[in-house]
């Protein structure tokens, strides 16, 4: 926990001074209930005074108890997601394979669903952090019965292919880190580096607002934070939907059309954050930089949209 007053860390981050902090206990209780959902109490400052117990758990009634808590988080988890139903019937397999291309609509419900995946499996990350069996309780309470699965085959098996997880906990075999074409050649770096200009001068961008804002960006409360981030986002979706097509592989228009939608979302929060620390800044040089850095990011929105025209035209 910080020595210093809350108001004060602001300051020190400004500043790139080491907080100062020490080790406390907290009082952690958590529950679940229909009306709320998950609540959660964590902290310091209680003073506490126990009594003598009257009742004890024995340890099969303490084991009871424990997957019902996970049980009650699973649930809780199951909720916050919102997982689509997938029909997989025969019929409905082959109807996808002959219809697979989803509209922009369609893609962005699939990202919001990730969305929520990923704040679900963050609280998990930070609620199991500690604990010795945290891999299988993440597994458990996010609902990745194919994750459990293949841990129990490789628990009996002293050789096995190290795996990688999709957002539904389902697995896959990986070869390695090298990049091939369908036909199985191995692609070479000068192909590996055919970037798009677009998503080179995100990238740019995105480093100039590092070099502009130092150790500002640390804080996550601050515009500075916001900035950053969300210029990272931009440079990185651009990436996944821009970048190298001659593996043969080509996104969807939706999912383009999605992303790129996104992308315009995070433009408009960075130049709202670009604006606020123009507003409060004193030193007229950073005030001329911060002004180049909004006018580019303009640059990556014109850049966008013409994408996004030329999709919808097609």
């Amino acid at each position: 926990m910080p020595q210093i007053p809350e108001d004060q860390i602001s300051v020190y981050y400004s500043q790139n001074r080491e907080i100062p902090c020490e080790w406390k206990n907290i009082l952690y209780l958590e529950w679940f209930s229909e009306i709320n959902g998950r609540v959660l109490i964590e902290a310091p400052d209680y003073r506490m005074r126990i009594s003598e117990h009257v009742w004890e758990m024995d340890q099969d009634l303490e084991e009871a108890q424990k997957l019902a808590n996970m049980n009650s988080m699973r649930d809780f988890l199951a909720q916050m997601i919102q997982r689509s139903e997938t029909d997989n019937t025969p019929d409905a397999v082959k109807s996808k394979a002959q219809h697979s291309e989803l509209n922009e609509f369609e893609w962005e419900e699939r990202l919001k669903e990730s969305d929520r995946l990923t704040d679900a499996y963050q609280e998990v990350l930070e609620k199991y952090i500690d604990d010795p069996d945290a891999e299988r309780k993440e597994a458990f309470v996010m609902g990745w019965d194919g994750l459990l699965g293949a841990m129990a085959d490789r628990e009996e098996s002293d050789e096995f292919d190290e795996v990688d997880f999709d957002e539904d906990g389902d697995w896959n075999s990986v070869t390695g880190d090298d990049e091939f074409y369908h036909d199985g050649r191995l692609r070479d770096d000068d192909e590996l580096e055919r970037d798009h200009p677009l998503q080179v001068h995100a990238q740019q961008i995105s480093l100039r607002a590092f070099e502009i804002l130092g150790s500002a960006c640390e804080n996550s409360e601050s515009p500075s934070y916001e900035l950053t981030s969300n210029l990272m986002r931009i440079s990185t979706k651009l990436a996944g939907v821009l970048n190298d097509r001659s593996s043969g592989y080509e996104p969807e228009a939706g999912f383009i059309l999605a992303v790129l939608k996104r992308c315009l979302n995070w433009i408009n929060d960075s130049v709202g954050a670009c604006q606020q620390l123009i507003e409060n800044e004193k030193n007229l040089d950073q005030i001329a930089a911060l002004e180049q850095l909004r006018a580019n990011i303009f640059t990556i929105r014109d850049g966008i949209l013409e994408i996004r025209r030329s999709l919808k035209q097609r």
